[in-house]
C-alpha cells in the first residue's frame, strides 16, 4: 500500500533499468548523428531500437528502410561505413568507460509487421455477417418499443432470449 499524503509516487533512474536508458541514449545519439552524414543511402533509413550487452562490448542496431527489404543491402553497407563515426559520436556525448562496437541489423519486427499488412489486403474486405432471425428474437436497434418509463410495450423479457429448440 503506498504512503499516506505523500502523492503519486515519483519514477526515478532506479526504477528504470541501466541497459534500457543506454539503449534509447545509443538510439538518441545514432539517430541525430545519421541525420548529419551525408549518404544519399541513409536518406531512408530509421533506427528502431538499439540492444546494448550488459558489458557494453557489443551492441546491435536494429534499423528500418523505407524502401523495404530491397533497400537493406545500401542501408546495410551505408551504416557499415558510417560505423566508426558513429563510435566517434557516442564516445564524444555520451562519455562511456568503453564504447560499444556496433552492428546493424534489420528489424525483424517491422518486417513481420509489414508481412501481416500484406495478409490482411489480401484477404479484402469484412463482409456484412447475415443474422438469422430465428435464432435472436427481438433483435433490433434496442430503441424501438422502449416507453419513457424505460419498459418494452411490445415484448415480454423472456421473448428477448435466443429461442432454443428442444
Amino acid at each position: 500500500m503506498p504512503p499516506r499524503g505523500r502523492g503519486p509516487k515519483r519514477t526515478t533512474a532506479r526504477d528504470y533499468p541501466r541497459t534500457a536508458r543506454l539503449n534509447e541514449l545509443l538510439r538518441e545519439i545514432i539517430g541525430e548523428e545519421l541525420e548529419r552524414i551525408d549518404d544519399s543511402r541513409l536518406d531512408l533509413v530509421t533506427v528502431i531500437s538499439v540492444d546494448t550487452e550488459t558489458d557494453l562490448r557489443r551492441a546491435v542496431v536494429f534499423y528500418d528502410c523505407l524502401d523495404g527489404e530491397e533497400g537493406d543491402e545500401d542501408a546495410q553497407a551505408a551504416l557499415g561505413d558510417a560505423r566508426v563515426r558513429l563510435q566517434r559520436a557516442i564516445g564524444r556525448q555520451a562519455r562511456f568507460k568503453r564504447t560499444p562496437e556496433l552492428r546493424f541489423r534489420p528489424d525483424p519486427a517491422v518486417r513481420s509487421g509489414a508481412r501481416i499488412e500484406a495478409v490482411l489486403a489480401d484477404i479484402g474486405p469484412i463482409t456484412e455477417v447475415e443474422v438469422d432471425p430465428d435464432v435472436y428474437v427481438g433483435a433490433g436497434d434496442g430503441d424501438e418499443g422502449i416507453d419513457p418509463a424505460g419498459e418494452r410495450d411490445d415484448q415480454d423479457p423472456a421473448s428477448l432470449r435466443p429461442s432454443v429448440d428442444p
